[in-house]
């Protein structure tokens, strides 16, 4: 069994990594165990006896019977059945019932959506689509900073992309802003592409040090004008709205303001639409002491650039807000948190703990964090109490404070299996070797993750095809009905 879980790490593929996953619960008797509805761990006999009712429903053809059984409850956690531990005890899925009840419910949406029965008619179906996909909420994929590290979530995207499970909804954070920008700015078919580990190598140029003094041994110190330019080479010149327009995807970058009595923001099409992706991520990657802080650009009535909030300047993002999720849920109705984590000011002291049983070390690991947390706090508060003139060493403490108070987990959470890094290599130039290490490893911290993904997002995805399906016909029929009406329905869209 030993041998077959270093092969799983060490796994080339997701094909490769399946078959070994599967060799493993086979051989293990965990497979038995996911056939087996019997468990502690969720309400097996809620989500049975719900599964009963839509099969006997969906065999009688009875589409009002359906539509009353999701309309008394249809969200992703019913029973207890997303929960990351049921996710963590067979190496491919978890029980088969859960599987056997997401199936039914997408078999019963998809039901509906192709009736063509006078009733329920078509009005009251996108109503019920449209409610249900509320109700049930998105996912969204958040990456945090970690400069250099940020490379790993090249790894963890390309992994969900060639699953098709890649959010719509995507939040990046220093490092992680660059991976946002490149994912909100391209097409799928683009990505695809783009996300070649030989076109990485290229478009990354690691010939090309973005850091002066890494080679000699001085203290590392990043090349404003070299990172400037491979942003320039990685992000098309854009906004956030013309990004959105292009690729349906919502992105967002977080910035952290250089005053301390100033909020973060969370740049992107909602809040921000005309604002340049490339200064929000020059923003959102200036590391306070090796980066000046930048002032951001919108594009004005004129179609030229313009200073956005001149009066302020803008640092990393992941100082206050490296994952975003409450302003996510805010804006988007985000419920589902997929985390790419490689922050090396948190990484040691992290652990998946939503996936696993409390034990030993995840208790001294949240000891830890809640002892730093509340020096930190106390370090803030004594420092803007008496500190009044040293505005420099009141900004560091506020800072400190920002970094340790934030949550740095979500619901699913891919973590990198080496968590200690030399903090002096983190700002300077990475090899093509470095890089490639980097992609596979997000790709392999990612493969355990999928059928989670799948399972969890199974309802949303179908609900966000069946909408958009019945809004395009919503459009066409309010066109031939209300020309004006649909008219004036499609300048405000493009508005």
């Amino acid at each position: 069994m030993k041998q077959i879980e270093k092969n799983m790490l060490d796994a080339n593929s997701y094909a490769e990594w399946q078959e070994l996953a599967q060799l493993h619960d086979n051989r293990s008797g965990l497979a038995q165990w996911r056939q087996e509805d019997r468990s502690s761990l969720y309400d097996y006999m809620n989500i049975r006896s719900r599964l009963q009712r839509l099969q006997h429903f969906r065999e009688r053809g009875d589409s009002h019977g359906l539509l009353y059984s999701l309309n008394e409850g249809i969200h992703g956690n019913l029973g207890g059945m997303g929960k990351p531990v049921l996710y963590n005890r067979a190496k491919f899925g978890t029980k088969q019932l859960i599987h056997d009840y997401i199936d039914a419910i997408t078999d019963a949406l998809d039901h509906l959506a192709d009736f063509d029965g006078d009733t329920p008619d078509f009005s009251e179906r996108l109503d019920f689509f449209r409610r249900a996909d509320r109700c049930y909420g998105k996912s969204a994929l958040m990456l945090s900073g970690g400069a250099v590290l940020g490379n790993f979530h090249l790894g963890v995207v390309k992994a969900l992309l060639e699953q098709d499970l890649l959010p719509d909804v995507i939040s990046g954070a220093s490092a992680g802003s660059l991976i946002a920008a490149v994912l909100g700015t391209r097409t799928n078919e683009e990505l695809t592409d783009y996300l070649t580990i030989e076109n990485l190598i290229e478009m990354l140029n690691t010939d090309a040090s973005l850091v002066q003094g890494g080679k000699s041994g001085a203290t590392p110190r990043i090349n404003h004008r070299s990172l400037t330019e491979k942003i320039a080479d990685m992000v098309p010149d854009m906004t956030f709205q013309e990004a959105f327009e292009r690729t349906g995807r919502y992105i967002n970058i977080s910035v952290s303001p250089s005053d301390v009595h100033q909020k973060s923001r969370l740049l992107n099409a909602i809040a921000s639409p005309n604002v340049y992706i490339r200064k929000a991520v020059l923003a959102s990657c200036a590391v306070p002491g090796a980066f000046p802080p930048v002032m951001l650009e919108a594009k004005n009535v004129m179609g030229h650039p313009q200073p956005y909030l001149a009066s302020r300047r803008w640092i990393d993002g992941s100082f206050s807000d490296d994952l975003p999720a409450k302003r996510l849920s805010r804006l988007y109705g985000v419920n589902h948190f997929i985390v790419s984590q490689t922050n090396p000011i948190v990484l040691w002291l992290l652990h998946d703990s939503k996936a696993s049983q409390a034990g030993l070390g995840s208790s001294l690991r949240h000891a830890a964090m809640r002892s730093a947390k509340e020096v930190c706090r106390t370090g803030n508060v004594l420092a803007q109490r008496y500190l009044r003139s040293f505005p420099r060493a009141r900004r560091m403490a506020n800072m400190a404070n920002d970094l340790v108070s934030q949550e740095y987990t979500g619901d699913v959470n891919i973590i990198p299996r080496y968590r200690f890094f030399n903090p002096a290599k983190l700002l300077t130039e990475i090899t093509s070797d470095q890089l490639r290490f980097l992609v596979l490893e997000g790709e392999r911290a990612t493969w355990p993750k999928l059928e989670m993904i799948r399972t969890c997002t199974a309802v949303s995805r179908r609900l966000k095809t069946i909408l958009e399906r019945y809004e395009d016909e919503e459009s066409r029929r309010l066109s031939r009905s209300h020309p004006d009406i649909a008219e004036e329905m499609a300048r405000f869209k493009r508005a």
